[in-house]
């Protein structure tokens, strides 16, 4: 495997101390510190994990091989730059900025900087979508579901870039064709931006997405469920398992068939991680990267307009949030 990757974490709110802690149980990487603006949990942090407190970005930076950005969706962007024009390669929590012009002049450098951007798009990771994925040829219809209980956490950020962001990538990465149509609705519930929202995404090889997203639930649901030619697929990202439904026609009569797909066991994250480490070690381009981070952010920029455009025209009052990354 060769030395070990030096790797620093910025940003260790909830989401960030997780990567801080897989980190430290991936076998390429050597963390060696955490940076967060509020000091005192940078060295709570820091001391729980054995490793060093940075005092500055500019410290992590000069210090790390690689880095895991895991800060509100505002600062991607300025940190990622930083850490670039530093020759250091970078992991962006998702969404991969706050817009589509940043995620491309992010691309751009990374690519004249010749540095790894991966983007946070973890449940690529999840052992039921790899096995899934792994058989799918033609989905033509999809049904998605990532329902979650309200928290304080969720007021400065819209459902869109928070939970259905995650199922628009997967979407991306599993239907082989543009674009054609999006709509959607969406409503405040709890706080002032979108709590749950619904949308249909078609494409132009007649492929059609519904999903809905919601943090207003009372229970967590994570249910990706498709539709190709004979089978149909039902992912559960909580139990990290797939099953596949087909129709077993050698009997005397046709019988539905159901088959629990082998998968690997992982933690999508520590995944995730691994094969951040592994593209900064290979330089091989990671699973996802800045376009596809682009791509996911692109596409729930077309939903969250066609809800605001709705919101106004019902008259209920929206207020669009710069978006926080980090949570799934």
């Amino acid at each position: 495997m060769g030395e070990k990757i030096p790797v620093a974490v910025i940003g260790v709110g909830e989401h960030g101390r997780k990567h801080a802690r897989e980190f430290k149980q991936v076998a390429g990487a050597e963390l060696l510190g955490v940076y967060d603006l509020r000091q005192e949990r940078c060295r709570e942090v820091a001391a729980e994990l054995g490793v060093r407190a940075f005092a500055s970005l500019d410290e992590a930076l000069e210090a790390a091989r690689a880095v895991s950005v895991v800060i509100p969706t505002a600062d991607h962007a300025a940190v990622a730059r930083q850490a670039f024009h530093r020759g250091v390669d970078v992991l962006l929590e998702k969404p991969i900025a706050h817009t589509l012009q940043e995620a491309e002049d992010l691309i751009r450098l990374a690519e004249v900087k010749h540095r790894i951007l991966q983007v946070g798009h973890l449940e690529r990771f999840n052992p039921g979508v790899v096995a899934a994925k792994a058989l799918t040829r033609q989905p033509l219809f999809f049904e998605i579901h990532r329902l979650g209980v309200f928290t304080p956490r969720s007021l400065d950020v819209d459902v869109v870039f928070d939970l259905m962001i995650h199922d628009l990538d997967l979407l991306l990465w599993m239907v082989d064709a543009p674009v054609r149509d999006v709509r959607a609705v969406g409503l405040p519930v709890l706080s002032d931006k979108v709590d749950i929202a619904n949308a249909r995404v078609e494409f132009e090889n007649g492929t059609v997405a519904n999903l809905t997203a919601s943090r207003v639930s009372t229970e967590k649901v994570r249910k990706f469920r498709y539709f190709q030619p004979y089978e149909y697929f039902s992912i559960d990202f909580s139990r990290r398992d797939a099953l596949v439904l087909r129709v077993d026609r050698d009997g005397p009569s046709p019988r539905i068939a159901f088959q629990k797909l082998e998968t690997q066991p992982a933690e999508p994250l520590r995944a995730e991680l691994e094969a951040f480490v592994e593209s900064v070690r290979t330089r091989r381009q990671p699973l996802v990267g800045g376009r596809e981070g682009q791509q996911a952010l692109a596409l729930a920029e077309r939903v969250m307009n066609c809800i605001e455009q709705h919101a106004a025209q019902v008259h209920v009052r929206l207020e669009r949030a710069t978006g926080q990354s980090g949570e799934t």
